[in-house]
């Protein structure tokens, strides 16, 4: 066989264009590695064109000036805040005025799924990947983990507590959520290093001010409100409730939130079709809220709801904090991971304990203040660490060679890349085939 580079005709030579390559006659067993050589780059792009059939997998991307691409996913988390906040307020005026949480769950998830799911057969039926039981497996306790678990243990102690509270304890979200990315390997930490030493550190101060919040309640803060005397008397039934098993259930509950984010990392990964997933996991967490329904609350009348506060906590919750949510989530996870998704989570905590102390006549204690002022704080300083890893890492990677793997010439690929700079070929192995 002749070697590479020589003018004469060989069965298994062919010139390489950068711009185009040809793989219809080069046999199976050959593989070909293109490296981007960045010491000759030139200023015009060329675009590597290798066909492959699966092209209803890649999505098409609206064009957009820059400074708003970099926006969108700050944008999007902050707009869910205020969402999540409203839900907050909604939610405990239903529960107090006799809504049955685990009744709320099964709607709020219902009315989701009815949402979510009319878009999700007709936007993405073209890019729906098949759905294997390993995928089903993973949606399955994603519909668990959220819907079930999240939203019952969220309820129950918000009844027990205030709606402040329970939107403070969300703030511990983001340190779990790096203890288990640590766990499953989606996060680094490299102790010379200052930021990881950052991310440690922030996580570590997180845990005392969780405790703060739940084993010291202190004096109350009154705000300035638009409530009368009902809602008064509705914040001193709370306070004479179980204040510490409330916080508990709320601490509970962040920790099934976590692994959701964790878990719906790793299914986004199999799955990347974001409104079919979220109309998946309503489904099940309509189907599974039901079945634990129906075992806690023997009821029927239960289950009634009118044109009330009711209503509008299921509705609003459905569509806004479970159907857009999951999918701004899912959409947000892709390209940030999901420490960044848990970052927004004091701004809730702040929007909800203004509109609670306004609307609800919540009191404010003293010791969710000291232990809120704890929990951002570390929490920012988890983010610090966060975003120098980020920029240290896209940093080491640019200044690689991108390896372009590339095998099975008997069928056409389909991937377009594009390239500043040459491409050359550093290796062809072959099998023996018996020429010289």
């Amino acid at each position: 066989m002749s070697p590479i580079g020589d003018p004469s005709p060989s069965p298994f030579y062919h010139p390489i264009n950068p711009s185009l390559v040809p793989f219809a006659t080069i046999p199976i067993s050959i593989q070909l590695a293109a490296v981007v050589d960045k010491e000759k780059r030139k200023k015009k792009k060329k675009k590597i064109i290798l066909h492959f059939e699966r092209r209803n997998y890649f999505k098409m991307e609206m064009k957009l000036p820059v400074g708003l691409n970099k926006a969108k996913p700050y944008l999007t988390m902050t707009s869910l805040q205020f969402g999540f906040a409203g839900m907050y307020v909604i939610t405990m005026v239903s529960l107090q005025h006799g809504m049955n949480h685990y009744v709320l769950a099964v709607y709020r998830h219902l009315v989701a799924t009815i949402v979510i799911a009319p878009f999700a057969l007709v936007l993405e039926r073209k890019i729906r990947p098949k759905l294997t039981v390993p995928i089903f497996l993973r949606i399955l306790v994603l519909g668990f983990l959220e819907p079930v678990i999240d939203q019952n243990l969220y309820y129950l102690g918000m009844k027990y507590t205030t709606a402040t509270l329970a939107s403070a304890t969300v703030n511990v979200i983001p340190a779990i959520t790096f203890v288990l990315a640590l766990i499953f390997r989606l996060e680094k930490v490299n102790l010379k290093k200052v930021h990881s030493i950052a991310k440690i550190i922030g996580t570590t101060i997180m845990v005392p001010g969780a405790v703060i919040m739940t084993l010291y309640k202190g004096p109350s803060i009154s705000f300035t409100k638009f409530g009368g005397g009902a809602h008064q008397t509705a914040t001193n039934v709370a306070e004479a409730k179980h204040w510490v098993v409330g916080t508990l259930m709320l601490l509970g509950r962040c920790w099934g939130w976590s692994g959701f984010y964790i878990l719906q990392s790793f299914t986004l990964k199999m799955y990347p079709a974001e409104l079919s997933l979220t109309a998946l996991i309503c489904f099940i967490g309509t189907i599974g809220g039901a079945a634990v329904s129906f075992a806690m609350e023997r009821d029927l009348n239960a289950w009634k709801i009118g044109w009330d506060s009711s209503l509008l906590a299921a509705v609003y919750s459905g569509v806004v904090c479970s159907g857009i949510a999951y999918y701004a989530q899912g959409v947000v996870i892709r390209e940030q991971g999901p420490v960044f998704v848990t970052a927004f989570s004091p701004l809730c905590m702040i929007i909800t304990a203004v509109l609670g102390s306004m609307i609800l006549a919540e009191k404010i204690h003293l010791g969710s203040i000291i232990g809120t002022v704890l929990i951002i704080f570390g929490l920012y300083t988890v983010l610090w660490g966060k975003s120098k890893d980020r920029k240290s890492s896209n940093t080491e990677e640019g200044g690689k060679d991108i390896e372009l793997p590339i095998s099975d010439s008997g069928k056409s690929i389909n991937l377009e890349e594009s390239t500043d700079g040459a491409v050359r070929i550093l290796k062809i192995p072959a099998e023996n085939t018996g020429e010289a």
